[in-house]
């Protein structure tokens, strides 16, 4: 049994974080990691040509901006180098290789009581805290829609985190289910790799270039997100036209209010609208069943590809292991509490980059949660 004031559970962007602002303020703390490295989704399930979404002016970490030569929209491999410069910067220590299986509230001491795996040595070990961070992320575990006929499909299957590059897809039919930005991006990788390439656009989208959004953040400390969003759907109708043409819907909803109470992100081109006009990808409706090596629609139309790829986004693990997450969590293993109050909850639990507003709602979290442990900590000691 060890005991530490705070523990902090999750070694991504979110928890790396969290432990340089309590290094900052010379607060103890334990960082637990499952895996042997950290920001695992980004060094081990991101393809290659992954980029930052958002400027790197949205997409730092406390204390530390990026370099004014680093690139606009930083490439992965560029953004790992920050990450693993961020971990040497404030001499962060995750200890690595433990997969966290229970954390409980215990009422008669008023701490939280947290079970680990250590893998290495194949031992449970307990550790005892005053406070709790849960920094696992939005995207714990990879989910594939059950659809029928899937596990009987004699083609390659495979999810976005596994995909890597479309040079192995080659000259072969391939299916992408999912029109967010993965699914949008790797669906352009396979096209310009020789793929024939088709996608599986279901929902409503916005559509918008990087440079709108980037003008958009800015307006957003000027004006409501309403106007924004009217501004920024007028310029994407500019740009690209009516979508509807090619079986892209836009939502009801402006991009920058559909982000801030659905988390849902707009897409941002990286020139897959332009191969979906000239019919280079092929946009399909979606999924009725599978039949061993075709694919039939909602329409009825059957198809046969070799490879399918999901790019159906994440789920939270936090519920999988956090006994009492009604403190703060819903059963989706997400906040109860929009953004910006979702960080904090009963018995001194936290949750950190939780609130769908990626690498800035992470660096947030961070700052105004350890604020709140110091406040906590002070009164605690105070005569």
């Amino acid at each position: 049994m060890e005991e530490t004031l705070v523990l902090v559970v999750g070694a991504g962007p979110a928890g790396l974080g969290i432990a340089a602002c309590l290094t900052k303020k010379s607060i103890p703390y334990i960082l637990l990691e499952k895996e042997d490295c950290c920001a695992s989704l980004w060094k081990k399930r991101a393809y290659d040509r992954c980029h930052l979404h958002l400027a790197k002016e949205f997409c730092s970490l406390p204390f530390k901006p990026h370099a004014p030569q680093a690139n606009k929209y930083m490439g992965k491999d560029d953004f790992i180098e920050y990450i693993d410069d961020y971990v040497l910067d404030f001499d962060i220590r995750p200890r690595y290789y433990h997969s966290v299986e229970s954390a409980s509230f215990d009422e008669a001491t008023g701490k939280w009581l947290v079970k680990a795996r250590d893998i290495l040595v194949k031992a449970t070990k307990v550790f005892v805290a005053s406070f709790l961070v849960v920094a696992t992320g939005e995207n714990g575990k990879s989910y594939i829609p059950d659809i029928s006929g899937l596990k009987d499909y004699k083609g390659d299957v495979m999810h976005s985190s596994e995909y890597k590059c479309g040079r192995e897809f080659q000259d072969k039919d391939v299916l992408v289910v999912g029109c967010g930005n993965s699914g949008m991006e790797i669906s352009y990788d396979l096209c310009n790799s020789g793929a024939k390439t088709s996608i599986v656009i279901r929902n409503p989208v916005h559509v918008v270039a990087r440079e709108m959004i980037f003008v958009g953040m800015h307006l957003l400390k000027y004006i409501p997100v309403s106007t924004v969003d009217a501004i920024v759907t007028f310029a994407s109708k500019l740009k690209y036209g009516n979508l509807s043409n090619y079986e892209i819907h836009r939502p009801n909803e402006g991009p920058f209010f559909l982000k801030a109470t659905k988390g849902r992100s707009p897409v941002l081109d990286v020139g897959t609208v332009a191969k979906i006009q000239s019919g280079d990808i092929k946009v399909l409706q979606g999924i009725s069943r599978i039949n061993k090596t075709k694919v039939i629609f909602e329409d009825d139309v059957e198809l046969a590809f070799d490879a399918i790829i999901f790019a159906t986004g994440f789920k939270s693990t936090a519920c999988d292991w956090l006994k009492d997450y009604d403190y703060i969590l819903n059963n989706n293993g997400f906040p109860k509490n929009r953004f910006p109050n979702h960080w904090k909850g009963k018995n001194k639990l936290y949750c950190a980059g939780l609130s769908r507003m990626g690498i800035q709602g992470a660096s947030k979290d961070a700052i105004v949660i350890t604020n709140d442990i110091e406040m906590v900590v002070r009164a605690m000691i105070a005569p």
